[in-house]
């Protein structure tokens, strides 16, 4: 295996190795935040409305991995309605394994529960979210939100979390999530999400996989916010597949 600020060739990576460029930094004692996400050439988050018309093999092959790795995976509601979420479906062997390895995973195999951004706990109980997953979804939400849609969450399976007054600030979600001893955050978005997230400060490292396609017309990008920033990234490494695509990581600077 080459350098790993260096191109490496998927090819040439077994699973392990993979899996040792993507771990979590070891003994985390705050919540350490991850992104993921997909985008074409020209910079779109989306093809068809959806993150899953860029998807390639190898961008499969690492969100599984990210999620296998992950205490939590973190997504707006916003995203949940539009792709459809259900819960994530990891292996309960490669999990144990990456636990026991100190790379990440969980100690009895379970998968990560889905936590959601709804500051109006504005969620239908009969999505998929609730109806098809192995382990309770997290609803981080407001003391404000409507009492009547919080019980309707909590009774159809949800874990209804408040987490702010009239709004979920990075800071209270972190909090939320580190008083359950969720540090290995990987959120998948959606781009406001990301872009609040971006904005406090509160992302540690991105992993963006370029598909090889161009799509042009009006789609977003991975991160929308109402002001500009600039953060200064590292990237951590390059993994090329044979068809194109790219798979980086970056970590701030």
């Amino acid at each position: 295996m080459q350098r790993i600020h260096n191109a490496i060739q998927l090819t040439e990576l077994s699973r392990e190795d993979l899996a040792m460029l993507y771990a979590y930094p070891f003994d985390l004692q705050a919540p350490w935040v991850r992104a993921n996400f997909v985008a074409s050439i020209d910079g779109a988050a989306t093809s068809e409305d959806a993150t899953a018309g860029l998807g390639t093999p190898a961008d499969k092959t690492v969100f599984m991995l990210l999620r296998e790795l992950a205490d939590v995976v973190l997504v707006g509601a916003g995203t949940v309605r539009a792709e459809n979420y259900g819960g994530a479906r990891t292996s309960a062997t490669r999990r144990r394994e990456l636990y026991d390895r100190g790379l990440g995973g969980h100690p009895d195999g379970a998968p990560p529960p889905i936590a959601v951004v709804t500051a109006s706990a504005a969620l239908e109980p009969g999505c998929r979210l609730f109806t098809d997953t192995a382990v309770p979804p997290l609803i981080i939400t407001t003391s404000i939100a409507p009492a009547d849609r919080k019980l309707a969450l909590a009774e159809a399976g949800g874990v209804v979390i408040e987490a702010g007054g009239v709004a979920v600030t990075p800071k209270g979600l972190l909090a939320a999530l580190a008083e359950r001893g969720l540090t290995r955050v990987l959120c998948e978005g959606g781009p406001h999400l990301f872009g609040e997230l971006l904005e406090a400060d509160a992302i540690d490292e991105l992993c963006l996989t370029t598909a090889p396609v161009l799509v042009g017309g009006t789609a977003r990008r991975i991160s929308l916010s109402a002001h500009e920033f600039r953060m200064p990234m590292e990237r951590r490494h390059i993994v090329l597949d044979t068809d194109g695509t790219m798979l980086t990581r970056w970590a701030r600077r």
